[in-house]
């Protein structure tokens, strides 16, 4: 990986940067200041916009637990994090916190030995709050919004997004909007969203749809979006490369040669990969020790593996998308243009997989007890398959990250799983049916 890209900071930051935070176009180069207006995309170009910071916080500077340990490498000074709407302070942004961060690496050893690698770790962030790792995002995107002084949040979801965002939306006492596409969002995800006092909108069409409409709705200052289009978003899910190596490091001495994650949005994909580049900038890695970066569709669902497998430059939008892995279930990933260098600069690669395939590493997951939704066995589904084509060598050490919990979908957790078996009111009728 001696190509890496590393994401230096630029030569200056604009005068008007506030802390040694900037917002930098990654397509024309162009700098704004983080909190001056409103903007998700480049003012000149359209093109995505990423933090960027004057300084790159090695390992030493982070303390305490979940994303708020990783302030250092957040887009606040340390006296502003946490800041009410009053203007107060609460130590590690509780203001804003559940709180989030700090999920397992849990040992599979089984499965381990069935896929036949060196070291398999999965990084389960289905135990976040909500139940999935929309909540890093959401803490530091809910603190953004704070800081801008808009008022009504938004964003399109399939599902996971809307429950985090009604949470930290309630947690901040803001109004919050999420559109859905109607039909084809799991129950559990509803009704997170739905206590939580969120307003639902089910919109006739699909996700990117549902995304279309916010997108206008934010242009016109109806709203301030939440996907994962805004880049503070992908500051708070970022800490989950940090997580990774940390521990991993921590109880191997080295860094895993590989991580495996479900794409939908491609949010985390890039998250990942400015996480790695910041690292490298620091000093704290070299480009050689940066994981491989290896990104997992659904079949019915696949545009980025497409524009790999191409080798585009750009992702087609699937006007089409359709998968039992609903919170992977979208045809136009926003942050392709963020994700696809973060596979490519680092060695990885991106395969597609069934609806079959996700369903059998689901149960597979199950058996070592670590309990997900369908999109986040799509992880585990690519490892098996692109270890059997040989893609993936023996000796290499893996992560899998997992993205939802397992009560995120439970339709399809009863469906994956063994029914329930009648029996008489008797312990005589029980013991007839064991032996």
């Amino acid at each position: 990986m001696t190509d890496l890209v590393l994401d230096a900071p630029a030569q200056s930051a604009p005068p008007e940067a506030d802390d040694g935070v900037w917002l930098e176009c990654i397509a024309c180069g162009e700098q704004f200041a983080p909190f001056d207006a409103v903007r998700y995309t480049c003012d000149d170009c359209d093109g995505l916009l990423e933090a960027r910071y004057a300084d790159h916080p090695t390992f030493d500077d982070f303390s305490g637990e979940g994303v708020w340990r990783y302030a250092a490498a957040l887009p606040f000074a340390e006296d502003e994090i946490g800041a009410d709407a009053d203007g107060g302070a609460e130590s590690g942004g509780a203001w804003y916190s559940l709180p989030e961060g700090h999920t397992p690496l849990h040992e599979v050893p089984r499965l381990r030995e069935e896929v036949g690698v060196n070291r398999l770790r999965v990084k389960h962030e289905g135990m976040n709050p909500t139940g999935s790792f929309k909540d890093r995002g959401m803490t530091v995107g809910v603190r953004v919004a704070r800081e801008l002084g808009v008022g009504r949040l938004a964003c399109a979801s399939t599902g996971n997004t809307s429950a985090a965002l009604a949470a930290y939306g309630a947690r901040a006492g803001m109004e919050t909007l999420v559109l859905l596409p109607a039909g084809k969002v799991a129950a559990g995800k509803v009704a997170q969203a739905s206590l939580h006092g969120a307003r639902i909108l089910e919109v006739d069409g699909n996700f990117d749809d549902c995304l279309d409409i916010v997108q206008e709705l934010a242009t016109d200052g109806e709203a301030y979006l939440l996907n994962s289009l805004n880049p503070f978003r992908l500051e708070g899910q970022k800490t989950i490369g940090f997580e990774i190596l940390e521990r991993f490091h921590a109880d191997y001495g080295t860094y895993p040669d590989r991580v495996v994650l479900p794409v939908g949005n491609a949010g985390n994909t890039a998250a990942l990969f400015k996480a790695f580049r910041e690292l490298v900038a620091a000093g704290e890695l070299t480009p050689d020790q940066v994981p491989a970066l290896t990104g997992v569709q659904a079949e019915g669902a696949a545009p980025m593996v497409e524009a790999i497998e191409d080798g585009a430059d750009e992702v087609r939008r699937w006007l089409d998308v359709e998968t039992r892995a609903t919170a992977i279930r979208i045809g136009n990933p926003v942050n392709a243009p963020k994700a696809l260098p973060g596979i490519r600069e680092t060695g990885g690669t991106a395969v597609a997989v069934s609806d079959d395939e996700i369903t059998d590493a689901q149960r597979a997951l199950a058996g070592e007890g670590v309990g997900v939704e369908p999109a986040s066995a799509a992880s585990v589904a690519g490892l098996r398959k692109l270890r059997d084509a040989g893609e993936i060598a023996a000796d290499e050490d893996v992560v899998c990250l997992t993205t939802g919990h397992l009560l995120k979908d439970p339709d399809a957790a009863f469906a994956a799983g063994d029914d329930p078996e009648p029996v008489a009111n008797s312990t005589e009728a029980v013991l007839d049916l064991l032996e």
